[in-house]
């Protein structure tokens, strides 16, 4: 797999360089903290036929480098060749100085799922104790599904909060996402 560095990434920019950059994080995310010339094309409706690209390098960018990968592999298996994964992610690019937009601030969606998983638990505990002792599969289930998540590197509970409303990003004009061909 390609990949470059944030550092590398801002040569390219300031030498003048045309660079695609394609974000694939949440809108919410995109919305808080972006590189200014990404647009944002959310992994869950990566569209690889209704991708919009010109020649030459296309550059793959989340918050820290898993959603980017995945993306690089969907867009590989489509027949994309030149694929770069930007290594680090957003944090890389801002702690490199590329220029950035920051907006309105959210709740990450890695948060979210600790947040969520975290709760499940600890209601699953207190039900065992208080209602009935079988409740404790509650917790048991989301240890399970947490272990699932760490050894194959996807998190169900992620893509389901990713389709929440206060995930979403009502004016579209924050998100440059796919436009059919």
């Amino acid at each position: 797999m390609s990949t470059i560095t944030a550092n590398e990434l801002l040569a390219k920019h300031r030498a003048g360089e045309k660079i695609e950059l394609i974000d694939v994080r949440m809108p919410t995310e995109f919305r808080e903290t972006h590189v200014t010339f990404a647009r944002n094309v959310p992994l869950d409706s990566l569209d690889p036929r209704a991708l919009q690209h010109t020649e030459g390098p296309l550059y793959v960018v989340c918050q820290g480098g898993t959603r980017s990968k995945m993306a690089c592999d969907k867009l590989r298996s489509a027949g994309f060749t030149n694929i770069v994964d930007v290594l680090g992610g957003t944090k890389a690019c801002v702690a490199a100085g590329l220029p950035v937009v920051k907006g309105k601030k959210a709740i990450s969606l890695e948060r979210q799922v600790r947040i969520a998983a975290g709760s499940l638990v600890l209601t699953g505990v207190i039900l065992s104790l208080t209602v009935h002792p079988w409740l404790i599969g509650i917790s048991a289930f989301v240890g399970a599904g947490l272990v699932f998540a760490g050894i194959t590197d996807t998190c169900g509970m992620g893509m389901m909060l990713s389709k929440m409303p206060w995930n979403r990003v009502a004016d579209d004009s924050a998100s440059c996402a796919v436009k059919p061909s």
